[in-house]
């Protein structure tokens, strides 16, 4: 299978005034490279039973077990057991619970306000699941194979221009200032600016739509998650791959929705998120030639 990677064109103008400089305006264009052929693992077969199989298995086999303490008398009571209680006895025509000491209100049993839980959550409970490590090669396959689809890129959600290639990799990049050219490495990218650039490289790939989705789609969570450290649900949007976490990788990082992820960390989750394949990806030429 043969493609063609994208060669990135940073027009920079920066204009004058009396006070000085404003700020440095990006205009990106992208061209078409040369010529390449992808690795096999794009021309996989998609199964996405096995993508869903190893997306769950990975999030479960990260749960964090929770559950309550064991019951160890009046040293460390567990919740629902930290009154003292009485037992009143036969013949009083009231229910056999135990009672508060002097009081009548019932305490400790699980069907009484402020008892314990009945079979609450145990910390013991193991909650990872097992996938075969060929079955997991497989669905990270497959997960990449899809990206290559634009048909699923689109129906999981994202936004991206009539005139997009698929898969989308960027090769040069060249930042054309004051009548001059100079080259950079892409995954090189230099650090001043970098976010602003990064943005522009991917408006003028035509994902521009979709970064936008992400940051206006953020929103607060449903449920008690709110109140644990995760109030805030933002969509995900384009997973960049690269060879080596440098410039390219800090530049993206930041941004609502992105991910990145080097080539040999690869996994079928980065590539499917909660399972549905077709994830939007950017690779680099490294990171392609890293692949193989």
């Amino acid at each position: 299978m043969k493609t063609k990677s994208y060669n990135l064109v940073n027009t920079v103008e920066q204009e004058e005034m009396d006070a000085g400089l404003l700020a440095e305006i990006y205009e990106v264009e992208a061209k078409d490279g040369k010529s390449f052929t992808l690795p096999d693992v794009f021309e996989s077969e998609i199964r996405e039973d096995l993508i869903r199989r190893a997306v769950l298995a990975s999030r479960a086999n990260r749960r964090q077990a929770y559950g309550h303490r064991e019951h160890d008398g009046k040293r460390k009571p567990q919740p629902g057991m930290k009154h003292s209680v009485e037992w009143w006895g036969k013949g009083r025509g009231v229910s056999r619970i135990m009672r508060k000491a002097g009081q009548r209100t019932g305490a400790q049993n699980p069907h009484t306000r402020g008892g314990r839980r009945a079979h609450g959550p145990m910390v013991a409970k193991d909650w990872s699941q097992k996938i075969n490590s060929k079955e997991n090669g497989v669905a990270r396959n497959s997960a990449i194979a899809a990206t290559a689809d634009a048909d699923m890129v689109a129906a999981r959600g994202h936004r991206f221009g009539d005139g997009v290639r698929f898969p989308i990799v960027i090769d040069g990049y060249v930042e054309s200032r004051d009548g001059g050219d100079e080259k950079y490495d892409v995954e090189n990218l230099p650090l001043q600016y970098s976010t602003r650039k990064f943005v522009a490289m991917m408006d003028g790939l035509g994902l521009g739509d979709d970064l936008e989705r992400a940051r206006t789609g953020r929103g607060i969570r449903a449920g008690k998650g709110t109140m644990r450290g995760r109030k805030y649900r933002t969509p995900k949007s384009i997973l960049l791959v690269v060879a080596q976490t440098d410039g390219l990788a800090k530049a993206a990082r930041n941004i609502p929705g992105v991910d990145v992820v080097a080539a040999k960390d690869l996994s079928a989750e980065d590539l499917a998120p909660g399972g549905d394949a077709g994830r939007l990806t950017v690779w680099t030429k490294a990171a392609i030639g890293a692949l193989e």
